[in-house]
């Protein structure tokens, strides 16, 4: 078998693969910027079996997430434009940039969506980097309560 070139923390994150073997990818399908099934995930991981929901409701908590990322794009974008244009108090370029960063984040929700998930599902699931040799249990997954799933 040759080797592979194994993937970093981040860029495993960015790319949204599992993070347990960060090989898998953690949606069903590609990117896209339209809203229907853009969050569409399997069951678990194609290639180590990782399951993604690991308990009810918990991408609650990528709302968290999300606002934490479009925070630093605003930031981002504000120092950007800051650099760029300026800001003046005789104009309204502060709102010419309100109104910018407004519509770049609305472009951006599906991706921002898809990372916000990929980031809270890689804090709860460890990397292994020897997952082939530890097959999954149903002990490993303590929070799995499968009588429960699905229950929206």
């Amino acid at each position: 078998m040759p080797l592979q070139q194994k993937r970093n923390y981040l860029g495993a994150t960015l790319q949204c693969r599992c993070p347990r073997c960060r090989e898998g990818k953690l949606f069903s399908r590609a990117f896209n910027f339209r809203y229907r099934g853009n969050l569409d995930m399997p069951p678990a991981c194609p290639v180590c079996g990782q399951p993604t929901e690991i308990e009810v409701g918990f991408y609650y908590g990528t709302g968290y997430v999300s606002y934490a990322l479009t925070i630093a794009l605003s930031v981002s974008t504000l120092v950007a434009w800051w650099v760029l244009i300026g800001f003046s108090t005789n104009d309204n370029r502060f709102f010419w940039w309100m109104g910018s960063n407004a519509v770049l984040l609305v472009i951006l929700q599906p991706l921002i969506m898809r990372l916000s998930r990929s980031f809270w599902i890689s804090w709860f699931v460890s990397y292994d980097p020897d997952w082939r040799e530890h097959d999954l249990t149903q002990e490993d997954f303590e929070r799995l309560n499968r009588d429960q799933s699905g229950n929206w």
